[in-house]
């Protein structure tokens, strides 16, 4: 495997940003690969090359050979996706343009900067991605394919890791098993009507004729939409919270809703286009803020749950699942899962990569032991009370079956899927014509296309 790794991970687009044709070095066209049917010009190499620069990263013109990688990759995939009748819906290329452009706007500190920094409007942009976008997603969605239904059973976990060099395991650090209980403050009707009054005046003035949009970029404070008058863009029922869906679904192109309240505060939104099961709306949002009484009912109300917890009036996970706040653990029993593997939903978490505040919480517990109730603020700005439950410590060890069956039953299956995927590329590679240009034929990420492909495909130079 090369050292930016092989050729079979999972495509994904880079959320960097593409400099404009005009700060772009004047590169003379020309075709770096072909693939089939299709070809890979030099300057997309240029371009993805411009965005790994622009990213802070150092020259390195090796790198150029790992985009040629992933171009071949993509190609190779995307052909046989439509071989396959595999296909993408606009709405998903949509949804992943303008999720993209909402980080990139976000990065560059607004819409008008970024648009000055690509040189070019968002709507511009937005259709020069579309094919790129297009493609790469069809290509994700073969690759799974490929790969759908894989599992390992346990016997070919052992034998996986009884297969591996013992004396090169992996060597982990401090895992731990954490818990929390969250309690935000839940504000009285009289209390949120100040709010509820904001957004009424907001929707007011479009009802008097202001623009949706401008009012949206100048008031919403939903930050992810604002800089695009409240564009939501795309999406299905399911993407949205409960309250958000029944209006959004409800109302007819053109119609703007009454004020309604969500999770999120109070929302008015507008319909502006319906396809199919999808919907495209905009909104403004008003959110809402804890006044000092609901922060004082609140810390009242985790203080108790806290005593009966330590009390052993009630044990954690139920304390957790009936009183916590937080939607993402509360159905865990309150327990933390390590988002770095998903798939095996484990609750071991290395201790460094623990939030800052959780560390420090849990840093001089034993396990079985609490911290007591604190204020904190959520990764959306909410602020709240928490107390944390150290369940488990577990030392720096060298990897085993017994400690660690989840991680190595996961690089089982990262292999057996590798190897797969493997068997597949070979296969193809054989049967399509592929011809790479020879200033990359010293690339060591392309050796395996180098060999002889389908119809005498690489040319005997």
């Amino acid at each position: 495997m090369s050292r930016h790794s092989g050729i079979f991970l999972v495509l994904i687009i880079a959320g960097a940003f593409n400099l404009s044709v005009a700060q772009q070095a004047q590169v003379i066209d020309k075709v770096a690969a072909v693939v089939g049917s299709n070809i890979i010009l030099q300057s997309e190499i240029e371009m993805q090359y411009a965005q790994y620069l622009a990213q802070g990263n150092k020259a390195d013109e090796d790198f150029k050979c790992y985009i040629l990688q992933q171009q071949l990759t993509q190609k190779l995939l995307a052909q046989q996706a439509a071989i396959d009748s595999i296909d993408v819906g606009e709405g998903e290329v949509d949804d992943n343009i303008n999720a993209r452009l909402r980080y990139m706007s976000s990065q560059a500190g607004g819409q008008e900067r970024l648009e000055r920094f690509l040189n070019r409007s968002l709507l511009q942009y937005k259709e020069e991605m579309r094919p790129s976008v297009y493609e790469q997603l069809k290509a994700n969605k073969m690759q799974q394919n490929i790969v759908s239904g894989i599992d390992v059973t346990p016997l070919e976990v052992r034998r996986y890791y009884e297969s591996l060099d013992k004396d090169s395991l992996p060597y982990f650090n401090t895992e731990v098993e954490v818990g929390e209980l969250v309690v935000y403050p839940q504000l009285t009707r009289e209390e949120k009507q100040q709010y509820r009054d904001r957004a009424e005046e907001l929707r007011k003035q479009i009802v008097d004729g202001a623009d949706f949009a401008t009012v949206a970029r100048l008031y919403s404070q939903d930050g992810g939409s604002a800089p695009y008058g409240g564009d939501l863009g795309f999406s299905t029922r399911d993407r949205y919270v409960k309250e958000f869906s029944a209006v959004a679904f409800r109302l007819k192109p053109g119609e703007l809703s009454q004020v309604f309240e969500s999770e999120h505060g109070f929302h008015f939104l507008e319909v502006l286009e319906r396809r199919g099961e999808e919907a495209r709306v905009r909104h403004i949002l008003i959110q809402i803020k804890p006044t000092q009484a609901s922060l004082e009912r609140a810390k009242k109300h985790i203080d108790s749950i806290y005593e009966n917890v330590v009390a052993k009036k009630v044990d954690f996970y139920t304390a957790a699942t009936l009183y916590s706040d937080n939607k993402e653990t509360k159905y865990n029993g309150g327990m933390l899962l390590n988002l770095e593997n998903q798939q095996s939903r484990t609750t071991l978490i290395p201790a460094d990569k623990l939030d800052a505040s959780i560390f420090t919480a849990i840093d001089t517990l034993q396990p079985g032991q609490y911290s007591r109730p604190a204020p904190f603020t959520d990764q959306m700005g909410k602020t709240g009370y928490r107390f944390t439950y150290l369940k488990s410590r577990t030392p720096p060890h060298q990897a085993n079956l017994e400690q660690d069956f989840a991680k190595i039953k996961e690089a089982a299956l990262e292999d057996k899927i590798n190897r797969k995927l493997s068997e597949w590329f070979e296969g193809r590679r054989k049967v399509t014509f592929i011809d790479i240009n020879d200033a990359y034929y010293d690339c060591d990420d392309l050796k395996i296309w180098l060999k002889d492909s389908g119809e005498d495909a690489v040319a005997q130079r």
